[in-house]
């Protein structure tokens, strides 16, 4: 029994970094959604592959280095100054794909598989590298 009580010892610290992940995954989504120039949700229960792709990637994007900023931060603090470096990393990804890519919102609006399929890999590619440099 002893042996089970230290292996759920680091329970509360888990506990807390998971509803706080969680807490900022949302908040990253709710944020995001909203500087978006279209609706992605809105858009996603309509049917809008493009909008899924267009948001997956950027949730993968942010829980990548969030789920470094857990792994490496020295407390809660940290962890969240990390997740908004994160967050700043993805918007900046939306931003230069928004202007490279013509017509870059009417395109998802339309369900423009290719433009979502860009920044989807773009958001995914900054979120790895975001998360290796995290790691130093």
């Amino acid at each position: 029994m002893n042996n089970l009580w230290q292996s759920i010892s680091g329970f509360p610290n888990f506990a807390l970094y998971f509803v706080l992940g969680l807490a900022l995954l949302v908040v990253f989504v709710a944020v995001h959604a909203y500087l978006t120039a279209y609706r992605e949700l809105r858009m996603i229960r309509d049917g809008n592959v493009a909008a899924a792709i267009s948001l997956s990637g950027a949730v993968l994007g942010f829980v990548l280095p969030l789920s470094s900023a857990v792994a490496h931060s020295v407390n809660p603090i940290d962890m969240i100054a990390w997740s908004v470096i994160a967050f700043v990393a993805q918007m900046i990804v939306y931003l230069a794909v928004n202007r490279l890519v013509p017509h870059f919102s009417e395109a998802i609006r339309d369900g423009k598989i290719a433009p979502a399929t860009l920044l989807a890999t773009l958001a995914v590619a900054v979120g790895v590298l975001n998360a290796a440099c995290l790691t130093y």
